[in-house]
Parts: C-alpha cells; structure tokens; sequence
C-alpha cells in the first residue's frame, strides 16, 4: 500500500547537517522530535513548541529530555507552505540552562540560508519581470 501525504502537508527541508544530526541523537528523541515536525507540516504546533527567542515570529524549539540529558530542535515555520530544520543538537552549555553562543549562531545563519532557499525556490519572481524578452 503507498501512503500518500496529506494535500496540505508542508514539505520539509533540511538546512547544513540537522538531518543527520536528528538521526544521530538517541531514538526516544528522533521518535519525539519527528512528531513535533510532522505536527509542523500539517499546520499544527506540538504543546511543548516554544519561540526561539532572538530570530522573530515563526522560529521554535523543542526541547527534549532523555536520561538526564537536553536535546533540542530548532524549526522555522516562517516561509509559506515550508517547513525548515535549522538545527538539532544536545545541550552541552557550560553556562547552565543558557544555549551556547555557537549553536545560537548556527541558527542565525541556517536561517538566513533557509530564507534563501525559499527565495530562489518557492517565491515567484516579481510581477513585470517574468517573461519580458529584449528586442
């Protein structure tokens, strides 16, 4: 039997290495965090979804526990029609429940390549420039 995804299910795309780095953490943890981006692509948010503060509207976390350890997953929903994982990764801050200046700007600029993507890929081109031919 093939499954079909729902008409109005969002693709998802994966920006730099979150992919395998989701497939890397513990299986309890993709389990969970996979639900929480599929409820993403269906419109949905997961109850425990929470802004991702610094980068605006539409950027979320979800932050998951698993033998005495964090992991969290940060996913934008921002773009029409889109969903993008910009990085998932296990808390190791030495500065306690602070996120690390590094992750914070991995998201900022997987972020910004997100935006490009979705730019080059899903917006159409402004009105009055498609299709016009030189003589």
């Amino acid at each position: 039997m093939v499954h079909l995804p729902p008409a109005n299910e969002k693709p998802v795309h994966w920006i730099g290495s979150s992919k395998s780095d989701l497939l890397a953490l513990p299986q309890e943890v993709v389990s969970d965090l996979g639900y929480a981006l599929g409820l993403a692509q269906l419109g949905g948010k997961h109850p425990q979804a929470k802004p991702w503060k610094g980068e605006g509207a539409g950027v979320f976390e979800i932050v998951e526990s698993f033998e005495g350890n964090a992991y969290r997953g940060i996913y934008t929903v921002r773009f029409e029609g889109v969903v993008y994982v910009l990085h998932v990764f296990q808390k190791k801050s030495p500065s306690g429940i602070r996120t690390a200046q590094t992750d914070i700007d991995l998201v900022s600029e997987r972020l910004k390549r997100a935006r490009e993507h979705y730019e080059s890929n899903y917006q159409p081109p402004p009105k009055g420039k498609a299709g016009k031919r030189g003589k």
